[in-house]
């Protein structure tokens, strides 16, 4: 058996020196005693620590765990600081042997072999008698195998006869197959550690899926790295908000190249990086300074570096052999690349991350006009592995970014700087006209990456602006579009649905908010945490109207908005679909009775605040300081307990209010009998009453017809919609609208059970010369041609003012038609008729159609699902203003 100590020393020898790029060895992070654990998800979606995880698996039921994350995510190190805890005495004591084992190192082995040659070609010096006590005692043996991505043959088990015998010699893919699928010392554990691969799907047991640190890992990391404690967190504070939001910065491979680059630049006291593309800048110049060549040569490398790149992004190849290596005209310099590639052997060469990879291919690009001479056809070779390569041109079109490189490489090509800018312009304008949301994204990413404001102001001109979908933002999508609203300034609207609004996401967003008089985040999730960020973006800027409809805003983080929402510019806010409660409300009332209040238009709909609730919001509209004026509050548990409390702020003398919409609470009938009491008091100017779906009946129109025959109402808009007010209510409604001061201008009874004979009270009413109502709307009431005769003989009047009449379904049918051209030759007001699902026929087109060419000043008539056949569509297209 291979000695604890033995097995320690080799895990710990560091084997080579770190690089800028290539990171530190994990025998160096061990031994520095600095070593910063990564989280890893399992599957059922929990966030852990990777080692904890691997040891409570392994002390457990599970035989094998595979760890899957992406290069430079902390694998290895993860994988080495175990074996070393192990070695020590320290975790995993369940086990009497641990095996470590390099895929790349066995992927090497010929020929057929047993599993104690295999074990001693690991470097595993075991003798014959504890390779006994290994086939006795399997379960107390773990194998560690690491860069299975690396491993060219299949682990399939099924395409290998599989061996149980430990002393049969077979191929090192058949002893791995066999061990791993559980025929070859059956109980053995195994820990796997990959790149995502291919022979993932033929290992059993739990999967870790590495997400490598954490934002509070990777301050400790930055503690770890920097001695000086006022640096490490100017540093982290600065990749948090230039590079936080990039998957990437989770790889402590990453975290390591950027810590060195940033001590270089903070100890020579150089201005830290604002994007991706200067980040990399700073690192190329680094690289080229300490390799100290001349500018020739280190032109040539960098070409060089980048024509391997493009081989290895247009191939899909992660690496070149050292025959590819010759021909891309590294033969002087190929004993300085090491700063640039990871050397594997003699053979395999291949760059430290696919970033560097695409950024010296960018590089190139401007350099190397004869290689690379069109930007699409550049774009379009390497779009299936390249994925920030535009990203990177787009930086290094701009003199400020490219001319720290142009000291060290010689002049970039002016005709391909101007190429790209042209190409980037041109696909700009045509990515803005059309409503493709990750292009736009694109488009901003590219700007952000430009760090060019006057650019910004060219490509997103006014009319192109609006145009931008905001959904499902990333954090960095975010980043990319504060920059843009910055760069242009005071914007009028900005909106945002689908997304979740995390602390780090307001932080971003915060200097746009100030700058937008209309936020919309409506359908996100909005965190607890950034509430306070936003309420302090809208109270510091111009923000005039706020909508957090259909999220998940609640109480308390209401209560959380409405203490910070002082002294605000905000006059409109929208908290429909809140899940809010009559806890809230006593902070809206704080809100609208505050002396610095704005706020006149509030959506409160579907949220059960209950009448609890909305009484609060009666009282505070009794202050002097409250100065709403809308209220909407429909689908919110009312009832006509809380009618007294609304009567009595009406009347109060203090109320601004003018519009309230209560569809779909039960206010029935008494409710409405409280609040016509307020309609007919001097004090009361409510202008706009919504009782659509109010559970109402024809009892509550006689206190209507006394509010219309007040001197002192001032409705002007009543929906009665959807409330079965019956024939008899109704016309008591005619006999108040019949007053001539009656102020009511918009009218609507939908699905009111009417009957003909209200529908010519409603007719005469109309054309009785004082009538006011222009709008009116008697949809789905079932009085057929009969009943709707009265109308057109009242819209062919000289008195009546209908400017908008609705009476789909009202079983109209080509009966009607000649009294409705009629009607509408000698009508000068009407503009807008609704004759949506109706029973009208293709008889009835032609004459309709002949009278809609000589009403021009009709804005539309609405015929669709009527019973028509497709041969008179042709007809309809001759009027621009039916709707078919």
């Amino acid at each position: 058996m291979e000695k604890v100590d033995v097995l320690l020393t080799r895990i710990l020898k560091a084997e080579d020196t770190a690089t800028i790029l290539g990171g530190q060895s994990p025998a160096s992070v061990i031994n520095s005693g600095k070593y910063v654990p990564v989280t890893a998800k399992t599957q059922k979606d929990n966030l852990r620590c990777l080692d904890d995880a691997i040891r409570t698996a392994l002390c457990g039921e599970i035989r094998t765990v595979v760890v899957v994350g992406p290069e430079g995510s902390g694998k290895t190190t993860a994988l080495h600081k175990l074996v070393a805890d192990w070695a020590k005495g320290e975790c995993l004591q369940n086990f009497s042997y641990v095996f470590n084992f390099q895929f790349r190192e066995m992927g090497s082995s010929a020929g057929e072999l047993c599993l104690e040659t295999l074990i001693q070609q690991g470097h595993h010096q075991i003798p014959p008698e504890s390779m006994c006590l290994v086939a006795e005692k399997p379960d107390g043996v773990l194998f560690v195998f690491d860069g299975l991505d690396e491993y060219k043959h299949s682990l399939d088990p099924s395409v290998h006869t599989l061996t149980s015998d430990l002393n049969q010699p077979a191929s090192v893919s058949c002893l791995l197959a066999s061990l791993l699928d559980g025929a070859l010392l059956k109980g053995a554990a195994f820990l796997v550690a990959t790149r995502p691969t291919d022979n993932v799907k033929f290992l059993k047991g739990t999967q870790l899926e590495m997400l490598g640190f954490q934002k509070q890992q990777r301050q400790v990391y930055f503690n770890n790295f920097f001695t000086d404690h006022t640096a490490a967190n100017k540093a982290f504070l600065h990749m948090e908000r230039t590079l936080g939001f990039y998957d990437f910065c989770a790889a402590p491979k990453f975290c390591w190249t950027v810590c060195s680059i940033y001590k270089w630049l903070i100890d020579s006291d150089t201005k830290l990086p604002e994007t991706l593309s200067q980040l990399f800048v700073h690192i190329l110049v680094h690289l080229i300074q300490t390799l100290s060549l001349s500018k020739a040569c280190s032109r040539g490398l960098v070409l060089a570096l980048g024509r391997m790149a493009s081989h290895c992004l247009h191939n899909q190849h992660s690496s070149c052999s050292k025959h590819a290596i010759d021909s891309f005209g590294f033969q002087q310099n190929l004993t300085i690349v090491d700063s640039f590639l990871r050397v594997q052997g003699e053979e395999e060469f291949s760059f430290h991350s696919q970033l560097v990879q695409e950024f010296v291919l960018a590089v190139a690009f401007f350099l190397d006009v004869s290689t690379y001479d069109d930007m699409e056809k550049m774009l379009d070779n390497h779009k299936g592995g390249a994925k920030l390569l535009d990203f990177f041109m787009s930086g290094l079109s701009e003199p400020a970014q490219y001319r720290l490189l142009e000291d060290l490489l010689g002049m970039f090509n002016s005709d391909q700087i101007k190429g790209f800018k042209s190409w980037f312009k041109s696909s700009s304008e045509k990515t803005l006209r059309e409503y493709n949301k990750c292009e736009h994204y694109r488009c901003f990413h590219l700007l952000h990456q430009a760090q060019n404001e006057s650019l910004v102001k060219e490509i997103l001109t006014p009319p192109a602006h609006p145009r931008v979908l905001h959904e499902n933002l990333r954090l960095q999508d975010c980043v990319a579009l504060n920059y843009v609203i910055t760069c242009l300034g005071k914007r009028e609207r900005l909106s945002v649905s689908r997304t979740t609004v995390l602390r780090e996401t307001m932080e971003v967003l915060a200097p746009s908010v100030s700058l937008l008089h209309t936020v919309i985040l409506s359908n996100c999730s909005i965190c607890k945490e950034s509430v306070p960020l936003l309420a302090s973006a809208v109270r510091l800027g111009v923000t005039r109207e706020l909508d957090l409809s259909h999220s998940n805003l609640g109480d308390e983080k209401l209560q959380i908005l409405c203490a910070g929402l002082g002294k605000t510019k905000l006059h409109r806010l929208n908290l429909s679909v809140c899940e809010l409660t009559a806890a809230c409300c006593g902070d809206l009332a704080s809100v609208l009775t505050s002396e610095t209040s704005q706020l006149r238009i509030l959506k409160m709909m579907f949220n059960q605040i209950g009448d609890q609730g909305f009484t609060k919001l009666c009282e505070a509209m009794h202050s002097p300081n409250c100065k709403l004026e809308e209220l909407e509050i429909s689908n919110c548990d009312l009832t006509a307990a809380s009618m007294e409390a609304f009567a009595a702020s009406l009347c109060s003398g203090e109320s601004k209010l003018r519009r309230i919409d209560f569809k779909d609470n039960m206010i029935d009938d008494s409710g409405v009998q409280a609040l016509c009491k307020a309609l007919r008091e001097p004090l009361c100017k409510l202008q706009s009453l919504g009782l659509f779906g109010s559970g109402l009946t024809g009892a509550c129109c006689s206190d209507l017809k006394e509010v219309f025959m007040s001197e002192h109402c001032s409705l002007t808009e009543l929906d009665l919609s959807l409330n079965d007010l019956g024939q008899e209510g109704a016309l008591l409604l005619c006999q108040g609208l019949k007053r001539p001061s009656c102020p009511i201008e918009i009218l609507r009874l939908t699905r009111c059970e009417l009957t003909p004979a209200v529908f010519k009270d409603l007719g005469s009413t109309l054309k009785n010369g004082t009538c006011q109502i222009k709008s009116l709307h008697l949809d789905i009431n079932s009085v057929g041609d009969k009943g709707v005769k009265y109308l057109w003989d009242a819209v062919a009047h000289p008195s009546c003012l209908l400017e908008e009449l609705n009476v789909e379904m009202t079983e109209l049918t080509d009966a009607c038609v000649e009294d409705l051209c009629a009607a509408l030759r000698d009508n000068n007001t009407l503009k807008l008729l609704e004759l949506r699902n109706n029973c009208l026929t293709d008889a009835a087109v032609p004459a309709i159609v002949q009278v809609m060419k000589e009403k021009v000043s009709m804005e539309e008539l609405n015929l669709k699902y009527n019973n028509f056949s497709e041969d008179v569509f042709e007809m309809f297209e001759e009027c621009h203003n039916i709707r078919y």
